[in-house]
C-alpha cells in the first residue's frame, strides 16, 4: 500500500509544481481591465482593480513568485522570455495598485530608491525589483530588442500594454505585433517629410545600443514600420534623414 501511495505522489508531484505557460489567467485580467483608445493607446483600469480586488490576479502573481531559479532553468528560451515579460508587466500593475492613487509611476519610491529599484515582490527565490527583471534577466540574457515594445512602464509614452499575455508558442508574432503597434503610432514615432526629420521615442535614445547590436542601426530597424511613404521609409533606412526625440510623457496610463 505504501508503495502505491508513493507512486501516486511521484506521479502527481510534477503536476502540482507545473507552471502554466499559456499565462491565461493574466490574459483574462488584461482583457477585463485594459481599454484601447482611438489612437491605439491602451489604458488600464487601476482604480477598478484596486477597488474590486482580484483573486485570479493575486493567484497569478503568486504563481510567478513560486517559480524557483532551478525551475526557471528548465524552461525553453521562449518560455523564459514570455515569463519574464509577463512578470514585469504584472508586477508593475501590482506596484501601481499598491500605491494608488498616483499621477505617475515616478511618484513611487524615494529620493534614494526609484520605483524600478524598489524591492516589493519575491522572484526566483529572492526579494526583487523591476529593474532586475528588465536589465539583469531580459536584456542581459536575450538579444531581443523588441522586448522594449513589450515591457510596460505604466506611462503614456511607453509602448502600450498589449491586450494579451505573452506566450512561448506565439512569442515571435506577439513581439512583432507590439513593435508594429508602437512604431506605427504617430503620437510616439513620426516622420516630418518637410524637414526630412524623424522624431522617435526616447526609448531609442536610451536603448539604441540594443537595436544596433542586432540590426546595425536604429534607423535601419524602424524604417519598415514608420507610417510614411515608401520613398520616405527608404530615406530612413539609408540614414538620409535627421533624427530627434520626442518628449516623454510619464503620466499614468490610466483609464479614468
Amino acid at each position: 500500500m505504501k508503495k502505491i501511495l508513493l507512486a501516486i505522489i511521484i506521479t502527481i508531484s510534477p503536476l502540482a509544481h507545473s507552471f502554466d505557460h499559456s499565462h491565461v489567467s493574466f490574459d483574462l485580467i488584461l482583457q477585463k481591465y485594459l481599454v484601447e483608445t482611438s489612437s491605439s493607446q491602451t489604458l488600464f483600469k487601476y482604480k477598478e482593480l484596486k477597488e474590486q480586488g482580484s483573486k485570479s490576479f493575486n493567484e497569478y502573481l503568486a504563481s510567478l513568485s513560486k517559480v524557483t531559479l532551478s525551475k526557471y532553468g528548465t524552461f525553453t528560451n521562449d518560455q523564459k522570455l514570455a515569463f519574464l515579460i509577463n512578470a514585469y508587466n504584472a508586477f508593475t500593475i501590482k506596484l501601481i495598485i499598491d500605491h494608488y492613487p498616483v499621477e505617475s509611476i515616478r511618484d513611487i519610491g524615494s529620493v534614494f530608491t526609484s520605483a524600478w529599484k524598489k524591492k516589493f515582490f519575491n522572484f526566483l527565490g529572492k526579494k526583487s525589483y523591476l529593474d532586475f527583471i528588465e536589465h539583469e534577466m531580459i536584456r542581459k540574457h536575450f538579444k531581443e530588442p523588441r522586448i522594449h515594445f513589450a515591457v510596460n512602464c505604466a506611462s503614456m509614452s511607453c509602448p502600450s500594454l498589449m491586450p494579451f499575455a505573452f506566450a512561448a508558442k506565439k512569442l515571435d508574432f506577439q513581439l512583432d505585433t507590439a513593435a508594429k503597434a508602437f512604431l506605427g503610432n504617430t503620437e510616439k514615432n513620426q516622420y516630418d517629410g518637410s524637414q526630412k526629420k524623424l522624431f522617435l521615442s526616447k526609448i531609442f535614445k536610451w536603448y539604441g545600443g540594443d537595436f544596433e547590436k542586432v540590426h546595425g542601426s536604429v534607423l535601419k530597424y524602424v524604417a519598415p514600420y514608420i507610417k510614411t511613404s515608401a520613398e520616405n521609409r527608404r530615406l530612413i533606412g539609408n540614414e538620409k534623414v535627421r533624427l530627434d526625440y520626442l518628449d516623454y510623457d510619464w503620466n499614468l496610463n490610466e483609464q479614468k
